[in-house]
């Protein structure tokens, strides 16, 4: 992914592009670049690192100009180089652009481009985009019918931001597969691939669908849809403040949304409970449910962390309503033909409801007759707006690329859906009410587990320069221990994997010795006299143990003096509290070899 500003008013555009690309730099920050343009010239300034970078190189140059692009890259096509960074612009100079997405048939474009006797300068997908419409546009003479011929030909996704020396007082953007909004201000326009890079100026949004062109002006915006047919849009309030976005104190935005669990899982649940029916209140489903009650089938689909809620939620499902429930990585999903039908129930799970994958997953399913469903942090996303239904998180924005307080929400909203589904079919009031109770105690419990963070921390600069590290769950806290795992090569690059504790044996056991830390949840369950026997065999290996379990548990403290204690909740509860020390431990090993944890 990568993040795309654009602007257009009265303003000086340098200064409003670089702060949006600082709000964006969570989605990138392998390159960036500038584009303005005037009556007279673009101008194009770009460098490989950080925005900063960027912003020291225009230092307190270019005050004139009023309409401008930016981008902060992520890279796909090409290293991360000044020549590969946004913008890119066509063999003139006349076009420039910033894109956000893959063309996939960009090979096949070059060729036919350099058959042309269009000169390419890097090694880009992108650069193809300003070649196509320059290309069309000698025989248009109209830059929107360029820009469509264009969208016609490429295969892929993408949104785009364009400005053109044939219009020098427009920017042009067209989207399909990849977010993208536009914001209107008082004599101003501005657009965005998150709406953080622009909140700070305007509250008043319009979503750009698929396959959508806008034309901006200083004080207008026009849509069309792929046939230039003019397409009518409301603006809609958003209901975020600045605040929201910023890191209130903290050094990191993840570090901030660790702590802002128990508030937000407390979002998640609240006017959610009804005690007095022992049931879950889910608004976003009642429109659907009886359809629900007639699905024997339910598959939950998601990408990375989502992925993992969603093994958790089928551990729920299985449990309290007894339907059988697969998983699917959103990613896979459309390439393998799914079995799909009207009594199969599929919900899509992303924190920005933007993901692609899990978008294009969505619209598989819907095309085969499924019910579906969407669970998303992000109201009027892509997936809020195309799902039959679903529940938002409530969460408040996720800034920090690996996300958590995402998580935790998504694990408590699986939870609930759970229980209404266990309640329209076997579920006991009683067992159900245990549950609801123990659920409004969450919040207060992880706040607890946060007090530990300082001990957390000692054992990250213990662990900070290995290699490899494994971690180690059983039951419901297996898909916690792969999430684990991921927070911590995700954000420190060490590489780690999760297994079931009972899979070590088959291969990864080989790997253990006095170097190898292993991280294993051996909260009170079911399951616990089991994982005390894989410790036993990490131990017997001099595996460096770390072991996450429930205070006052003096059993496991003869294994190691790598203990993480946690309050105990039930069973199936646990990899709510379970997973706070995953996440701070990923983050203070991250702090300590000094990488870019957000």
């Amino acid at each position: 992914m990568c993040g795309i500003v654009g602007y257009i008013g009265f303003n000086n555009c340098k200064d409003i592009l670089i702060e949006g690309l600082k709000k964006l730099e969570y989605r990138g920050y392998d390159s960036a670049g500038i584009a303005m343009i005037s009556s007279k010239n673009i101008i194009v300034v770009k460098e490989k690192g950080k925005v900063s970078t960027l912003e020291n190189l225009l230092e307190n140059n270019y005050l004139d100009y009023k309409v401008g692009i930016a981008h902060t890259r992520w890279a796909t096509h090409g290293e991360p180089s000044k020549i590969n960074s946004h913008p890119q612009i066509d063999c003139t100079g006349d076009i420039a652009l910033v894109h956000n997405g893959i063309i996939e048939n960009y090979s096949s474009l070059k060729k036919y481009l350099q058959n042309k006797g269009h000169k390419f300068v890097s090694e880009t997908d992108t650069e193809i985009f300003a070649h196509l419409i320059e290309e069309n546009y000698q025989t248009t003479k109209n830059m929107i019918d360029a820009i469509v011929l264009s969208m016609k030909e490429v295969v892929g996704s993408y949104a785009f931001a364009i400005i053109s020396k044939y219009e020098p007082d427009k920017i042009f953007a067209c989207k399909k597969g990849s977010p993208l909004i536009i914001g209107k201000g008082k004599d101003e326009m501005f657009l965005a691939s998150d709406i953080a890079a622009i909140i700070k100026y305007t509250k008043d949004i319009i979503y750009v669908e698929e396959e959508e062109i806008v034309i901006l002006t200083k004080d207008s915006f026009a849509f069309y849809d792929i046939n230039k047919s003019r397409i009518n849009k409301n603006i809609q309030k958003v209901l975020m403040d600045i605040s929201e976005i910023e890191k209130g104190g903290f050094p990191h935005y993840m570090l901030k949304e660790i702590y802002e669990q128990p508030q937000t899982i407390e979002n998640a649940i609240r006017g959610r409970i009804d005690l007095e029916n022992s049931n879950a209140r889910l608004d976003g489903l009642d429109s659907n449910i009886e359809r629900i009650k007639k699905c024997n089938r339910i598959i939950l689909s998601g990408c990375g962390t989502s992925w993992h809620a969603a093994l958790i939620g089928k551990y729920y499902i299985e449990n309290f309503a007894r339907i059988p429930t697969e998983v699917e990585y959103a990613s896979e999903f459309r390439y393998r033909n799914p079995v799909l039908n009207e009594n199969t129930l599929t919900f899509f799970i992303s924190q920005s409801g933007e993901t692609a994958d899990t978008i294009a997953a969505l619209r598989e399913a819907k095309r085969k007759g499924s019910l579906a469903l969407g669970i998303c942090n992000v109201v009027n996303s892509t997936i809020a707006r195309e799902t039959d239904g679903g529940v938002y998180l409530h969460a408040g924005p996720e800034i920090g690329v690996a996300s958590t307080k995402a998580f935790t929400s998504q694990i408590t909203v699986l939870f609930l859906i759970s229980i209404l589904l266990g309640r329209l079919n076997n579920l006991s009031f009683e067992e159900s009410y245990s549950y609801l109770e123990e659920l409004k105690n969450l919040p207060n419990k992880v706040n607890e587990t946060l007090k530990y963070a300082s001990l957390i921390e000692d054992i990250a600069n213990k662990i900070a320069n290995s290699s490899n590290a494994i971690f180690l769950g059983r039951g419901v806290n297996f898909p916690v221990a792969l999430e684990g795992a991921l927070k911590l090569k995700e954000i420190s690059y060490i590489h780690a994997e999760g297994y079931p504790a009972a899979e070590m044996k088959h291969g990864p056991i080989a790997l253990i010795d006095e170097n190898m830390p292993v991280i294993f949840i051996a909260t009170q369950d079911p399951l616990y006299e089991k994982i005390i026997s894989n410790i036993e065999e990490v131990k017997a290996r001099k595996g460096q143990l770390i072991i996450i379990c429930n205070e006052n548990d003096d059993k496991l403290r003869k294994y190691t003096d790598f203990i993480i204690p946690v309050p105990k909740t039930l069973p199936l509860l646990s990899p709510i509290v379970n997973v706070i020390p995953l996440q701070l431990l990923s983050y203070c090993t991250a702090v300590k070899r000094g990488c870019n944890v957000d």
